[in-house]
């Protein structure tokens, strides 16, 4: 089913045994001209070589240095590795007709969208494609693919598609888009307004089990799978992407507690009372997005979502904001770059409700145990959310569903500094992840409260003993 599959972009995966490696050597030597299979690094590779050693034994000659195959019949195979974030830079502007990523889980988004660019072939006839093999992420990092493959892997989904079932897909002003078809179609970008002829690429999921493989289910393959400890054997016998996801140690927001959040979401009205804050995250240009992220209490509306090329300076965003404000409520804007010039049109209008959060700025705060301070002010607002989020001590707090905004709060990490806690910089988490993580910001921002902007109570017999 997934060698024949009319899908341009493949995951085939899941369990462990439903050889995979296989339909990447398979595709490579009968149906490509010019193959290369990668793996994230390069001694992960033995597998894939002593497999193909396996099979092309007589019908082909292997370069050891260059890494390739030549097979008999023409086409060949080359393996290739992705160590370290650059190293796909090495792969640019070399064509292969097929482009196989065994364990696709162990690569950034980036790199893996990155060496799909140069996916072509001039022969002609020639069909070109891209197939991912994997299992389910065992970290955050590799959540991304679920995020990709989102109609079949996530249960949240609205509309989700059975194995096998092509949906198509199409970058529309920087954003990723499902379309209801691959025909093409006329866009018009919005920064630019110039029309161009759109045509999506197809996309699928296609499930693999011990049970599809005969070979090794004469073996006792199966039983060694059923003996792995929980939850690898769910997800290594059976190909779940749900099951016991582990976080990163240095995580600053637990996984299970974003959940949490987003599941009370789901069970609560909006409240009625009035808007307490909106957090803005502004786009720094790209694929970044401006987002607005209202608060009313400890519950948290829908994310509005702009893509960057609508909101092309600071006046633009101020208006968004100001359509969103409800109740003179506060409006807590991301300070650095582009948000300057949002400050200060906000200002005009809302003066000193219009809060410029600077992530760089010092921090007196302490966390909940009062041991521990903060490097700066985003670690304070970060750690501030997490200690909300706590699903013992915590706020109750309600957040919008949507994997999204999950990845984005669960992506950074945290390290403790003599200066305090510091949680990573924006910066680094964009070089990390090669993406923004706006959705999570903003909603940080809508959580900070300015110690500033909270009324002073001062007790009258204390006031009037110090006026005596």
């Amino acid at each position: 089913m997934a060698y024949h599959s009319q899908a341009d972009e493949l995951f085939y995966g899941g369990a462990a045994g439903g050889g995979k490696t296989d339909l990447l050597l398979g595709l490579g030597s009968t149906a490509h001209d010019v193959s290369i299979l990668f793996r994230r690094e390069y001694p992960q590779l033995m597998g894939i070589q002593t497999r193909a050693k396996e099979m092309f034994r007589g019908i082909g000659d292997w370069n050891g240095q260059d890494r390739i195959w030549t097979l008999d019949n023409g086409r060949t195979i080359e393996l290739g590795a992705c160590n370290l974030l650059g190293d796909e830079q090495k792969f640019q502007g070399r064509p292969h007709s097929f482009k196989g990523f065994d364990e696709i889980t162990h690569f950034l988004e980036f790199q893996f969208r990155f060496l799909c660019g140069w996916l072509r072939s001039t022969t002609p006839g020639q069909r070109c494609r891209v197939v991912a093999a994997g299992n389910p992420p065992t970290d955050p990092d590799g959540e991304w693919v679920t995020q990709y493959w989102r109609p079949w892997l996530d249960e949240t989904h609205p509309r989700p598609a059975a194995p096998g079932e092509l949906r198509w897909f199409a970058m529309l002003d920087g954003q990723e888009t499902e379309v209801d078809s691959g025909d093409p179609f006329w866009h018009t970008h919005t920064d630019s307004g110039k029309r161009e002829v759109i045509l999506p690429l197809s996309r699928t999921f296609i499930p693999a089990h011990v049970e599809d493989n005969p070979f090794l289910m004469a073996t006792n393959y199966r039983a060694k799978l059923q003996g792995l400890p929980e939850p690898l054997r769910s997800k290594m016998l059976y190909g779940d992407f749900q099951a016991g996801k582990k976080d990163n140690p240095w995580q600053v927001i637990p996984t299970a507690w974003v959940q949490a959040a987003q599941a009370r979401w789901k069970e609560r009205k909006k409240p009625d009372i009035a808007q307490s804050a909106i957090g803005v995250d502004v786009a720094r240009g790209g694929a970044d997005q401006t987002i607005l992220a209202p608060r009313y209490g400890n519950w948290f509306d829908e994310l509005q979502e702009f893509p960057g090329s609508d909101t092309p300076d600071g006046q633009a965003v101020a208006t968004l904001v100001l359509q969103a404000r409800r109740n003179k409520a506060t409006a807590n804007v991301d300070v650095i770059g582009v948000g300057g010039s949002v400050v200060d049109h906000l200002r005009d209008v809302i003066g000193h409700a219009c809060v410029a959060l600077n992530g760089a700025a010092g921090s007196d705060a302490t966390d909940k145990s009062e041991q521990l301070g903060f490097k700066n002010l985003r670690a304070e607002m970060y750690w501030k959310l997490r200690e909300a989020l706590d699903p013992v001590t915590g706020d109750d707090l309600a957040l919008p569903p949507g994997r999204p905004l999950l990845i984005d709060l669960c992506t950074p990490h945290w390290k403790l500094t003599a200066q305090g806690i510091q949680v990573e910089a924006k910066e680094d988490i964009i070089k990390r992840i090669k993406r923004s993580p706006d959705r999570g910001d903003a909603v940080v921002y809508a959580h900070y409260i300015d110690p500033k902007s909270i009324p002073i109570k001062i007790n009258p017999g204390l006031l009037g003993r110090m006026r005596r």
